[in-house]
């Protein structure tokens, strides 16, 4: 089987199909979250984490789009140095938590069709990078890329991902 085929019964159970969705429609707004809105509509959205510092910018947006860019608000610090934008508009989370969420989708789906098997020390290894990358930063002068951002947070998403289909696996099988 191709990597791109499914079978018919590959996303059977209720927990597959509410994770496979979950992971998939968030990873698809957060990517389409600037085409979302007009041009130019939400400038640097830099602010701290766990505190709603955009509120002003965030109203005006659709529906789908505040809810989005809400959480990323709320959840994310939002650098625009570490964030990506495109249609003149900042991402609602920046490049790492970009990099986890399309990780999650990716691996989940990576994992359908499949039986996987996830020991600790994969897990551990990959979680290594993110880790390595973001404490490095945290305690030197180090300023890592959006690039390798992304990279170690697909990473880590993608065994995150997998862990999250063997769980719904799991929960289906009870």
């Amino acid at each position: 089987m191709a990597f791109w085929e499914l079978r018919k019964d590959t996303l059977k159970g209720k927990w597959n199909k509410i994770l496979f969705s979950i992971t998939c429609i968030w990873a698809l707004m957060i990517l389409s979250g600037p085409l979302m809105l007009e041009s130019g509509e939400t400038g640097d959205l830099s602010g701290s984490v766990g505190l709603y510092d955009n509120k002003e910018v965030i109203k005006g947006m659709n529906p789908i789009a505040k809810m989005v860019y809400y959480l990323g608000d709320v959840n994310c610090h939002q650098l625009s140095h570490r964030s990506y934008e495109y249609n003149d508009n900042q991402m609602p989370f920046c490049a790492r938590d970009v990099g986890i969420f399309v990780g999650l989708a990716l691996g989940f789906v990576f994992a359908l069709g499949r039986k996987v098997e996830l020991t600790l020390p994969i897990v551990i290894l990959c979680l290594v990078p993110i880790g390595l990358d973001g404490t490095i930063q945290l305690v030197t002068e180090y300023e890592s890329t959006n690039p390798r951002r992304v990279i170690t947070g697909l990473i880590a998403g993608a065994a995150t991902g997998i862990s999250l289909k063997i769980i719904a696996d799991s929960l289906d099988r009870n």
